[in-house]
């Protein structure tokens, strides 16, 4: 009698195995008894996808010309109407994503192009809000991340939070931006002084700390422009 996935030792199970070591590491099989979540009692999610795709001889593109009623006609027991729907949904959006082109990273190489894009998150804000930009070398967006949202007066920044999102994000680029809700864009020594540290902490980590700036609804502060940095 085959086990189920269930009784799989757990580094095999398809979930842990994506958790562990990524998709890229799964089988087709393995992706697509991921998401029929199981099989039947005689057959394992995972035994069940390989003997389907090898009907379609072991290619995607033949499994999502399938049709709902050939997924259910009795040969894959187990495999009912919502997880052929499931499985054809899957290959539909695969089909969409080689489509479309990759999405264009925002390029961030100046205070105003920064202030452009942080402009429309912060222009309304009755709080302050701290957030970091992290970059690659190109200056080509990667992520921004929230760092903090708390009184109209003060901002707390972690230098380490700062730190640890830019290198596991693979970025080389650092910037930081906050709001003052005052709609005075001059720094306060409070400002100054957490530039100054996140520039020692990025020195220190070999991250390029291009800019901190201070937006406000229609103007800004550029420490890089400055020359404060």
């Amino acid at each position: 009698m085959k086990l189920s996935i269930n009784q799989w030792d757990e580094a095999d199970r398809p979930r842990e195995k994506m958790m562990r070591l990524g998709a890229q590491a799964l089988s087709n099989a393995e992706l697509l008894a991921i998401l029929i979540g199981s099989g039947s009692k005689g057959e394992s999610a995972v035994d069940l996808m390989k003997r389907i795709l090898n009907d379609c001889n072991n290619n995607l593109n033949t499994l999502g010309k399938m049709s709902i009623n050939e997924l259910t006609d009795g040969r894959y027991k187990g495999m009912g109407p919502a997880k052929a729907i499931t499985v054809l949904a899957a290959c539909e959006l695969g089909k969409r994503r080689q489509a479309e082109k990759a999405e264009e990273r925002k390029k961030l190489d100046s205070a105003v192009a920064i202030y452009e894009y942080m402009h429309p998150r912060m222009q309304d804000l009755s709080e302050e809000e701290a957030w970091i930009l992290l970059m690659n070398q190109n200056y080509k967006l990667i992520k921004s991340v929230q760092l903090s949202h708390g009184g109209i007066t003060e901002t707390a920044v972690d230098i380490r939070v700062v730190i640890k999102n830019a290198l596991l994000s693979n970025a080389t680029i650092v910037v930081l931006c906050h709001n003052h809700p005052s709609n005075n864009a001059s720094p306060s020594t409070d400002d100054d002084r957490l530039t100054q540290r996140l520039k020692k902490a990025c020195d220190v980590m070999r991250l390029y700390f291009l800019d901190h700036l201070i937006i406000t609804d229609g103007a800004y502060y550029s420490y890089s422009e400055q020359g404060k940095l």
